[in-house]
């Protein structure tokens, strides 16, 4: 990897992909239906591996997925499900998978109920951004009462794969929670365009 000398959150080190990710995405507030419910269901893939072994497969799941297409995921059909199990570019795991289907079905309950599916995962946070102000990444948590509540009310909600600890880091990558480190480049600019939003 090409050094830039700019501080970053320690995780970000792992490969180039991951640094892209946290420059560009990690913890920019994200309002898109489409793009919060493939994060959903993209961190519930992560369950028991690592985000980079997800992230390096995430075009290959937008591929077999219709770009997380809510409506056509709520589609799938058995048949599909059979053969996106035989896809090595998947994580193959059949309750991670099918888990897509129910959570596009739960996220177009969740839309007709509340608006968009924006409006209700972003309830929790009461719409703004969580602003922390970690000083190691040893510091930041792996699940809050936020998250512990998030958990139960999307599971109720017939969401699966949204444990608390995969709820938090929903939180974290689209921007519910500012969890970069203070001496971080990326911790200043999210504060930064805080500041001009209000």
């Amino acid at each position: 990897m090409r050094e830039d000398n700019r501080k970053r959150c320690s995780w970000a080190a792992s490969s180039e992909s991951m640094r892209a990710y946290h420059d560009s995405e990690w913890g920019v507030p994200l309002h898109d239906d489409r793009a919060l419910f493939e994060f959903l269901c993209l961190e519930g893939a992560q369950a028991g591996l690592s985000w980079r072994t997800v992230l390096d497969k995430r075009e290959n799941y937008r591929r077999a997925f219709a770009d997380f297409d809510i409506a056509r995921c709520a589609r799938l059909t058995d048949r599909r499900i059979e053969l996106l199990l035989t896809d090595a570019g998947l994580i193959r795991n059949r309750m991670k998978i099918t888990s897509v289907r129910d959570n596009a079905r739960a996220a177009l309950a969740a839309i007709d109920e509340h608006g968009s599916l924006d409006s209700f995962l972003w309830s929790f946070v009461d719409g703004k951004p969580v602003r922390n102000a970690w000083r190691a990444g040893s510091e930041v948590p792996a699940t809050t009462p936020i998250s512990d509540r998030m958990s139960k009310v999307l599971a109720k909600h017939g969401f699966r794969f949204v444990g608390s600890t995969i709820c938090y880091a929903f939180m974290q990558a689209t921007g519910m929670v500012n969890d970069h480190v203070v001496d971080c480049f990326r911790y200043t600019v999210r504060r930064q365009a805080a500041r001009r939003r209000a």
